[in-house]
C-alpha cells in the first residue's frame, strides 16, 4: 500500500522537473503548471508507471526520451491533444489523475521515485517477461512429458507382467513417438 504524496511533495517535484527537463510540447508545460497552482486537483494527482492502463492517464514526454511526446488516455480512448486533456482535468476535478514522465533515466532518478506510487490498473501478468513465459513453458512441457513417460513405462510393465505382447509393443510405439515429440527437452 502506498504512504499518500503530500501535495508539497508533488509542487517540488514538478517544479523540479520543470526546471531540469525540456518538455517535447508546450502545453505539457501549461498542464503542469496549472496543477502546481490547483492544490485540490493536484491531491487527486498520481505519478506512476504505465498510465495507458488507467482510467484517466497522461503520459508526458522529454527531449532526452524516445517516447512520443504527449498522450492523454481516457477510458481505454487515446489523444494526443493536449489541450483535450486540459480541459478534460478542469471539468472533473474530483477524478484522480496518473501521470506518466518519460525522462532519461527516470526509473534512477530520486526525486521522481520519491513521488511515485503502484499503478493500481496494472494487469495481474503485467510484470511477467518473456523470458519468464518461456520457463513457464519449458517447465509446463517437462512436466507433461515426464508425467506421460511414467504412465507409459507402467503400462509397458503391466502388459510384460500380463504377456500382452500386442499391447506391450503399442506402448512401446507411443513411448517412442513421445521421446520423438520431446526431443528437444
Amino acid at each position: 500500500m502506498n504512504t499518500p504524496i503530500s501535495i508539497k511533495d508533488k509542487k517540488e517535484f514538478i517544479r523540479w522537473f520543470l526546471r531540469n527537463y525540456q518538455l517535447k510540447r508546450r502545453e505539457s508545460v501549461w498542464i503542469l503548471n496549472y496543477l502546481i497552482n490547483h492544490e485540490k486537483l493536484l491531491e487527486r494527482v498520481h505519478f506512476i508507471r504505465e498510465a495507458r492502463f488507467c482510467p484517466r492517464g497522461i503520459v508526458i514526454s522529454t527531449f532526452c526520451s524516445d517516447e512520443a511526446p504527449f498522450r492523454f488516455y481516457k477510458n481505454h480512448i487515446v489523444t494526443t491533444d493536449a489541450e483535450k486533456s486540459f480541459h478534460d482535468i478542469r471539468l472533473n476535478r474530483k477524478d484522480p489523475v496518473y501521470i506518466q514522465l518519460n525522462f532519461k533515466n527516470a526509473n534512477q532518478s530520486a526525486p521522481y521515485v520519491a513521488v511515485l506510487e503502484d499503478n493500481p490498473y496494472l494487469p495481474d501478468d503485467y510484470f511477467i517477461t518473456k523470458k519468464d513465459r518461456l520457463a513457464a513453458k519449458n517447465l509446463l512441457e517437462t512436466s507433461i512429458y515426464h508425467t506421460q513417460k511414467e504412465r507409459l513405462q507402467f503400462e509397458i510393465d503391466r502388459a510384460l507382467d500380463e504377456r500382452d505382447q500386442k499391447r506391450f509393443d503399442q506402448l512401446l510405439q507411443e513411448l517412442k513417438q513421445l521421446q520423438n515429440e520431446y526431443s528437444n527437452l
